[in-house]
């Protein structure tokens, strides 16, 4: 954005400074990958409700009191 609050042109110069994807998040909050054994039940009860991890983490959360 310029002064005018008026999106600037991309141009090279800017795209020649430019960085991808965001930038990375402290290490004392990022994820850990962990191995974990569960039951074939328990599997294809958190797959039928989307993203493994994040159910299982969502779960834990709210069984861990966090």
């Amino acid at each position: 954005m310029d002064e005018n609050g008026d999106a600037r042109e991309l141009n090279q110069y800017f795209f020649a400074s430019a960085k991808r994807g965001r930038p990375p998040m402290p290490t004392e909050q990022r994820k850990r990958r962990v191995n974990l054994m569960l039951a074939p039940d328990v599997i294809a009860a958190l797959k039928a409700r989307g993203s493994m991890s994040a159910q299982v983490d969502k779960i834990l959360r709210e069984a861990l009191g966090l």
